[in-house]
């Protein structure tokens, strides 16, 4: 992928397909560029125990927008790998969609941060997180 006003991430995002946990979260992405990206996930098969959306699923919806957004900005034949993530559960969610919204706060040479705000179908915050994901060196 190449860092272009006018390049369609979202249409090289689809072609290069999702991988095995994205999938079987139903995680998808609506919305991509290096600066901001939109994903979606169902909370039914999601959820712990209790009947709540698993905190490591909101994890994974925010580590997985964050990842494809540092791997947008990297570029074509650039790996990049997460080194921090965190996440702050605000509120629960037992139905519906989430929304995730990753907002890029730094995109470097080396390294990206993004923060990223789930939303429940009502538009409330139901968790914030934050990843920094490591560019490696081209071989």
């Amino acid at each position: 992928m190449t860092q272009n006003e006018s390049f369609d991430y979202l249409a090289a995002i689809r072609a290069r397909g999702t991988g095995e946990l994205d999938s079987k979260m139903g995680i998808e992405i609506i919305e991509a560029s290096p600066q901001r990206l939109v994903g979606t996930m169902p909370v039914i098969g999601n959820r712990q125990p209790m009947g709540l959306l698993h905190g490591g699923a909101n994890v994974v919806l925010a580590e997985s927008l964050g990842s494809v957004g540092s791997l947008i900005h990297a570029g074509a034949g650039r790996k990049v790998v997460g080194i921090d993530i965190n996440a702050t559960h605000h509120k629960s969610a037992t139905a519906g969609i989430v929304t995730g919204v990753a907002t890029a706060i730094s995109l470097g040479k080396t390294m990206c941060s993004y923060e990223i705000v789930i939303t429940n179908e009502m538009g409330e915050r139901t968790c914030t997180a934050r990843i920094t994901c490591f560019i490696l060196a081209e071989r």
